[in-house]
């Protein structure tokens, strides 16, 4: 199955007030994008088979990545962004309204829909989370991403075969390298 990254092109920014440039949040989304084209490959996947779109903001991820996932061929989605607070709350109610969206679209597709986008008060925190001293979110939701697709794999196995004593294991091997 194919897997779609939807990248966040630049981070919502709660206010415009923040000072953060625009090579700032380049450098974010970048990052979360090359963290998880890397645990893919890591995992001995091929590039080729990742569709990576862009959406301009954290608040149209959901929408695209509802289209994606209604499409037949792919089998995962990993929304990749950054959602940075300002002076007001607005940042609060945008992450949690892609947060939930992302979350009931997954349940309603049965598509599983990896959640890479930061959430964070300012650019240095967004950074340490996008490669930096506290990892990167944007290979975290790729690996989730695969081993929900794993454990979704082994359970229609089970079922097809009618064995209910099916263990399913997180570390998983995308499918275009699986048996090879």
């Amino acid at each position: 199955a194919l897997i779609a990254f939807l990248v966040a092109a630049s981070p919502l920014l709660a206010h415009f007030g923040i000072d953060l440039n625009a090579e700032t949040v380049g450098e974010i989304t970048d990052k979360l994008l090359e963290g998880a084209k890397g645990e893919y490959e890591r995992r001995g996947g091929s590039e080729w088979r990742l569709g990576i779109f862009e959406v301009p903001g954290a608040f149209e991820l959901p929408a695209m990545a509802g289209v994606v996932s209604r499409l037949q061929g792919w089998g995962g989605v990993v929304c990749l962004g950054c959602v940075i607070k300002g002076e007001t709350r607005h940042d609060e109610h945008i992450a949690n309204a892609v947060a939930t969206a992302l979350a009931n679209l997954s349940t309603r597709t049965g598509v599983p829909v990896g959640f890479g986008v930061i959430t964070a008060d300012n650019a240095e925190q967004a950074l340490a989370r996008a490669g930096g001293d506290k990892g990167n979110k944007g290979a975290e939701a790729m690996a989730a991403v695969l081993g929900t697709m794993r454990a979704m794999a082994d359970i229609r196995q089970g079922a097809e075969a009618r064995n209910p004593g099916v263990r399913s294991v997180l570390e998983h091997q995308p499918d275009d390298k699986a048996g090879a």
